[in-house]
């Protein structure tokens, strides 16, 4: 089994066509479960999913009172998941799930040892001040967490649920998960995927409303990355 997690707030054009995808990628793994976590949406998001829901016994809906942020939505669906194995993308339909059968067999063939397995978007649709910012960011990342991954932005993710729910938990988490999995002990992969245009709607995201965030955020990584001390290898245990 496996539950796919969708962040979602103000996206009432983008829910039914995009479940739709995730229900034709999930069919042929067999037993599926989707649930979205509608944060504190203002528009018709809400109405839809419970409109969605009456047909679809494999979807779950978790609803916040008020808008919490993306990692605060994705946290609060994994912790409602009931499958080992957990997937995200997000609710814009920008993420392509067709790629979710891909992911799931890099986790599964890899081992124990790969607590995630991290999507990597190509011919990326946003616009070009997008594409910049988003290049510039993960360069800088990339340069100070040395954590391999050219696009930690992208929302299609499959991991361990054990694993994820033993990372620091903040604000902005899905955005650093590939170095706090290195952190700790854990192998990451990567699977390139396709990018898709919005199927309707805007951008809940602003290049100004995360500047500064993500600086200190970024710091903040770094520091926890160079205080983990050495992963104990537990070799006996007794009851």
């Amino acid at each position: 089994m496996i539950s796919v997690v969708v962040p979602v707030r103000n996206e009432v054009g983008n829910v039914g066509p995009l479940l739709a995808d995730i229900e034709k990628a999930c069919e042929p793994l067999g037993a599926f479960e989707v649930v979205y976590v509608n944060d504190g949406s203002s528009d018709g998001t809400a109405a839809a999913l419970a409109e969605l829901e009456a047909s679809r016994p494999w979807l779950r809906i978790v609803t916040h009172a008020q808008s919490c942020g993306q990692s605060a939505a994705v946290r609060s669906g994994v912790r409602q998941a009931r499958s080992a194995v957990v997937a995200t993308l997000d609710g814009d339909g920008q993420n392509d799930p067709a790629f979710l059968p891909a992911m799931l067999a890099a986790l599964q063939k890899a081992g124990a040892q790969v607590g995630l397995v991290q999507g990597q978007r190509v011919g990326r649709k946003d616009t070009g001040f997008k594409k910049l910012q988003s290049r510039i960011a993960n360069g800088v990342r990339g340069w100070l967490l040395k954590d391999s991954t050219r696009d930690t932005g992208c929302g299609l993710k499959c991991f361990r649920r054990e694993a994820y729910l033993a990372l620091p938990y903040f604000d902005a988490l899905h955005r650093f998960m590939p170095a706090l999995m290195v952190r700790e002990g854990y192998i990451v992969e990567h699977v390139d995927v396709r990018d898709r245009p919005r199927h309707s709607g805007v951008s809940n995201y602003g290049f100004f409303d995360r500047l500064w965030v993500g600086i200190m955020d970024l710091i903040g990584v770094w520091w926890l990355i160079r205080r983990r001390q050495r992963i104990p290898q537990i070799i006996k245990e007794t009851r």
